[in-house]
């Protein structure tokens, strides 16, 4: 299986969303907003969770479609949900985590990535 990305992809809306998630097996989401100063610690960590696994990374700001907040059940930023074949399979919504920690969620988490 080859690497995804290594950047995580930026995200406005819940379509775009739909359509990574349409298009990648594992897609993992850091949900965030401006000014969260964990949410801006976590974001050099989810670029090298894209280098170290196959999912493909996004970063969404559930703030430019609040459908999303409702949909998805973010209670708090930063969020991690992960999607495997389109359905969400995993969240971590306990704050900031470092690099080892968001890899191995991943690698727990999705079928695909355990092989």
């Amino acid at each position: 299986m080859s690497k995804a990305s290594a950047k995580p992809h930026r995200l406005d809306t819940g379509d775009e969303l739909d359509a990574l998630v349409a298009e990648h097996e594992v897609v993992l989401v850091d949900f965030y907003t401006k000014g969260c100063t964990l949410c801006q610690s976590i974001e050099p960590i989810v670029g090298n969770v894209a280098r170290a696994t196959t999912a493909t990374v996004a970063m969404l700001n559930p703030q430019t479609d609040l459908d999303l907040v409702d949909e998805y059940d973010i209670k708090s930023v930063p969020t991690l949900l992960l999607f495997e074949d389109g359905e969400v399979v995993g969240r971590m919504a306990s704050g900031f985590e470092g690099t080892e920690s968001i890899v191995e969620f991943v690698t727990e988490s999705s079928s695909a990535e355990r092989q």
